[in-house]
């Protein structure tokens, strides 16, 4: 019986090393990716100085955790850089001067940077785990763990030093968190929905959508909740939103406020309102002129500058800087290829197809079964508009995630900044439970139909083919992970022509974000032949740092390398896609950056369309690829 009790605990161990070692495999083997750039300097200035004028973008948690191990190494931290001195948010000149320039080992300090976001990630593993063995006992939890685990997106971006993981750490627990304060309303439980919810908002700032939400869930609780008049339903309400406000209070008064006081301890006064001017001068037209009425976002943006000003609202005057950044760059949207297309706008089908494209197919299907079967079950439980509370109330969690995930794709589809799947990680492990959810209450209804009636085959048939499909999927499922080890980051699933085929469909984070530049090392080492090699890169690597007098920097513009006596050129594919592509209307790109020259010396050489049916992607053939995301071509 104690084995049997211990038996899932063990199976989760073993997933946390297999895991682990996943991890830990890509932080060797990934160069920085872009972010990375931007967010390790940051994070040891948050530890080092307390001073938070970089990347005030991003919430400080995961940085600072990434940051804090750094301090036992004690590496040296430019500060008389102009990056830190006089830039305004120099982010990227302080990576570049941080990590390559100031004689600090930078992949040292990338792969211990590492270990923050590897530790958050486990610690979301357990987090779901735990939650799911709420809803469902301790095997079954153990489903959406692993689809969660092993998902090849949570293995890419598990051990980066960026907020997409992170974020889903917070948002799970503060979620957790909030449907137990609702079960079981009481002081404490009240006041660590208010902590994991301050926890989530210093992860990233999409997490700002579960202060509506939180409301909305409030509301529906007491809807769902039997009463016995309109006054009582009015009470409860009016109870539970201020409980709900005190959630949120406890979120900004508790966590957020203090830890921002802390990372903005050294930030100069007048630097810091200097910075947040500078950077909302454009925001929204423009700082409101004298006698005129502002919009409501210039409105907040105003209040954000004035509070600068005040010791007292200073912390806070950073987070609402951050916040309206996002906003700023969601409008504004990002130059991306996606479907065939470059663009700078977004397009409401981007995360739809991303998802069905770099999902793992067993992983898809479990997920639309699931779907399909929840909706049939939703129009029989519904027919009775009267009982609709009653249904709810029922199954309250399972709505109560529903809603989120509607509300938070409906909130990235509507966004302009279409540039990974990543940004809708925090809904995966959400879907993976009501998923198993559902698989498990219709198949728990087979077998029960079985024991009713233990002598009847076909019942007996239909059960037994259900569990032959969940191992089949299973099975397929760690087929996929063991394939597109270690090349994570660049997965996309049989529909997306696989991983080393994915790129014709998008790139950026989904595919090549700078991962593959120690693989270009790799390549030009194993090749003497190559004295000198032309690098058009895209990440937070540096090309000089690995490959030394080597490598030339390159562009489009400085025409055929070979005319320069250099016969080798080597571009991350999501600037050649970028540059080839065909571009949607209203977005300008210069000739001379359009890869003319190679497209015309290389002609003959055009990926083979039997690997693109649609002619989706089509780009000169490499001769070789370092990684799957840097295509070499020998001139």
């Amino acid at each position: 019986m104690r084995i049997r009790h211990y038996a899932p605990l063990l199976c989760l161990g073993i997933l946390l090393i297999i895991t682990t070692a996943l991890l830990t495999w890509g932080t060797f083997t990934d160069s920085a990716i872009m972010d990375e750039l931007a967010h390790i300097p940051a994070g040891y200035s948050y530890v080092h100085t307390f001073d938070y004028r970089l990347n005030p973008e991003h919430p400080p948690l995961l940085k600072a955790l990434a940051g804090f191990p750094l301090l036992a190494i004690n590496p040296t931290f430019p500060e008389t850089h102009s990056a830190w001195q006089s830039d305004i948010n120099g982010q990227w000149d302080m990576g570049t001067a941080f990590l390559y320039e100031s004689g600090n080992n930078a992949d040292t300090l990338i792969r211990i940077a590492r270990i923050g976001p590897i530790f958050i990630t486990l610690l979301t593993i357990i987090v779901v785990y735990f939650w799911s063995r709420e809803w469902f006992g301790s095997w079954w939890s153990l489903v959406p763990t692993t689809l969660f685990a092993l998902n090849p997106t949570i293995l890419a971006h598990g051990h980066y030093v960026t907020t997409d993981v992170a974020a889903t750490f917070g948002i799970v627990i503060a979620l957790w968190a909030m449907l137990r304060f609702l079960r079981t309303p009481s002081q404490h439980s009240l006041f660590y929905a208010g902590i994991a919810l301050g926890v989530a908002q210093l992860m990233k700032f999409s997490a700002v959508l579960l202060i509506p939400y939180f409301f909305i869930l409030a509301l529906l609780k007491v809807w769902t909740m039997p009463r016995t008049s309109r006054d009582s339903l009015v009470r409860n309400a009016r109870d539970m939103i201020i409980k709900t406000s005190l959630i949120v209070f406890a979120a900004y008064a508790f966590v957020v406020y203090p830890v921002y006081s802390l990372f903005t301890l050294q930030y100069p006064p007048a630097r810091q309102s200097a910075d947040t001017e500078f950077i909302l001068s454009s925001f929204e037209g423009g700082r409101t002129s004298p006698h005129t009425l502002c919009t409501p976002l210039r409105c907040v943006a105003d209040a954000t500058i004035a509070a600068t000003h005040n010791p007292l609202t200073r912390p806070l005057a950073e987070y609402a800087l951050g916040v309206l950044m996002v906003i700023q760059r969601a409008h504004g949207g990002n130059t991306g290829y996606f479907l065939g297309n470059v663009s700078a706008t977004g397009s409401s089908w981007y995360f739809p197809i991303m998802y069905a494209l770099k999902e793992p197919l067993p992983s898809l299907i479990f997920v639309l079964v699931a779907i399909i079967t929840g909706l049939i079950a939703l129009s029989k439980s519904l027919r009775s508009i009267k009982k609709i509370p009653e249904k709810i109330g029922k199954n309250f969690d399972a709505w109560a995630l529903g809603i989120f995930i509607a509300l938070y794709w409906g909130w990235s589809i509507k966004s302009n900044l279409n540039i990974g799947i990543r940004h809708i990680i925090p809904t995966l492990p959400l879907i993976y439970i009501l998923a198993t959810h559902a698989w498990k209450t219709k198949l728990m209804i087979q077998l029960a139909r079985i024991r009713e009636r233990f002598l009847s085959l076909a019942r007996m048939t239909y059960a037994t083919i259900h569990w032959t499909i969940i191992i089949f999927l299973g099975f397929w499922f760690f087929t996929e992970v063991a394939f597109a080890t270690p090349h994570f980051l660049s997965y996309f699933n049989e529909i997306g022509g696989g991983t080393w085929n994915g790129y014709r469909y998008a790139t950026d984070s989904n595919y090549d974000w700078g991962q593959d530049l120690l693989a270009l090392q790799s390549f030009t080492r194993s090749h003497p032949e190559i004295h000198t090699i032309a690098v058009d890169y895209f990440g937070g690597g540096n090309p000089h740092y690995y490959l030394g007098d080597t490598a030339v920097d390159w562009n489009s513009s400085k025409g055929n390398p070979a005319l320069h006596d250099i016969h080798w050129l080597a571009v991350s594919i999501n600037t050649l896609q970028n540059a080839v592509q065909p571009k949607e209307k209203g977005f300008e790109r210069k000739p001379e950056d359009e890869y003319q020259w190679l497209i015309s010396s290389r002609a003959e050489k055009l990926t083979d369309t039997h690997s693109s049916p649609s002619g989706i992607g089509i780009i000169p053939k490499p001769d070789a690829r370092a990684g799957t995301s840097i295509f070499i071509y020998k001139l």
